[in-house]
């Protein structure tokens, strides 16, 4: 299981503070604390929705610089924008790991494809085209497949694609965890050598004791063998779940690594 540690986000009110500020020691504390409490990568968007789009490439590299020293594991460069990207990629270098994200749009896939091949880095791919998030999981599917077909254009090998099947609030559509489940399902039936990452947090939006909601569909998924999680690493408790997740799936040989957490836990 890879964890993507999704902790320095702009979209989140106090790390867009620290972005906009330049707090250059609590972003690099927020980075090391990440790889110590287990991400394997850690992501990084400086959408702030504040200054040009100039203003974002150039904090784009100030951050990637900025982290890349400081930690062992990889960084995912995570962007809207394909020159944002290319600009994370290029100031990280050899340390970038992951692109977030490619749409199965048009535009998008002949944008973000190519990056992703001419520097040979894997790519997490949305389940969503023009038309948006759709309520069903067969329209995902589908929007799955133009991507699939995208990146055979492209050159980019299918291994090489991490899609989420995209999450949704229980709380305004109760279907919306089911609908998750059945896309990563498909995908795993439909396109095998491709991989499969899920961004949790969405599902319990609007509810109480939200780490039960996102600790239920996490477990669901690793029964469906996801390969990745976008989540906090610094909530123990939760990737402790993860971890008996793993184990009660048959992913942990002889039960170490949970017996490991606990003993760090206690």
């Amino acid at each position: 299981m890879i964890i993507i540690g999704e902790n320095i986000n702009a979209t989140i009110p106090r790390i867009k503070d620290l972005i906009v500020n330049h707090d250059v020691s609590s972003l690099k504390d927020l980075a090391v604390r990440q790889e110590k409490s287990g991400a394997d990568i850690i992501d990084i968007n400086v959408a702030t929705g504040v200054g040009t789009a100039e203003d974002e490439i150039s904090d784009m590299k100030w951050l990637i610089e900025l982290v890349r020293d400081k930690v062992d594991v990889k960084l995912c460069v995570d962007s809207a924008d394909t020159a944002v990207l290319k600009a994370g990629i290029e100031a990280g270098g050899e340390k970038i790991g992951l692109i977030n994200s490619v749409k199965a749009t048009e535009k998008n896939i002949a944008e973000v494809l190519p990056l992703a091949a001419e520097f040979g880095l894997p790519v997490i791919a949305l389940a969503m085209d023009e038309g948006g998030i759709a309520t069903d999981s067969k329209t995902r599917l589908k929007a799955c497949e133009k991507v699939i077909k995208g990146a055979e254009t492209h050159s980019v090998p299918v291994e090489n694609i991490f899609f989420d099947p995209l999450v949704m609030p229980v709380s305004t559509d109760i279907k919306q965890g089911v609908t998750t489940l059945e896309t990563l399902k498909g995908i795993k039936e439909e396109f095998p050598q491709a991989k499969t990452v899920l961004a949790v947090s969405n599902v319990s939006f609007g509810l109480q004791k939200r780490t039960l909601i996102n600790q239920a569909l996490i477990h669901m998924a690793q029964y469906l063998s996801v390969d990745a999680l976008l989540v906090n690493p610094l909530n123990a408790e939760f990737m402790l779940a993860i971890k008996a997740g793993e184990t009660v799936t048959g992913r942990d040989r002889h039960c170490r690594k949970y017996s490991r957490a606990v003993r760090k836990m206690n």
